[in-house]
């Protein structure tokens, strides 16, 4: 069985490289058979693909999505300073 920490290291350079999401900035952590991903991203879409991503990196853990979809929104009106 392969050490948690290297397979964190897999996955983590797995999404950074993929085309699919070239994310840097999603935390890996693995506990026994589970695989869990945090962060924060733009889209609920992007966090799938982040998902689907670690799972092929990781085959046979089981992925927990805790990733928070950031709500981004255009500004409202004019800042005044």
């Amino acid at each position: 069985m392969e050490a948690p920490q290297y397979v964190a290291a897999r996955v983590q350079r797995a999404l950074a490289e993929d085309e699919r999401t070239t994310e840097l900035g999603i935390r890996v952590d693995i506990r026994g058979d589970q695989l869990y991903l945090r962060g924060q991203v733009v889209s609920a879409d992007r966090s799938e693909l982040i998902a689907e991503v670690a799972g092929e990196a990781a085959p046979g853990l089981n992925v927990h999505n805790e990733i928070d979809v950031m709500d981004v929104r255009d500004p409202v009106g004019e800042e005044r300073l």
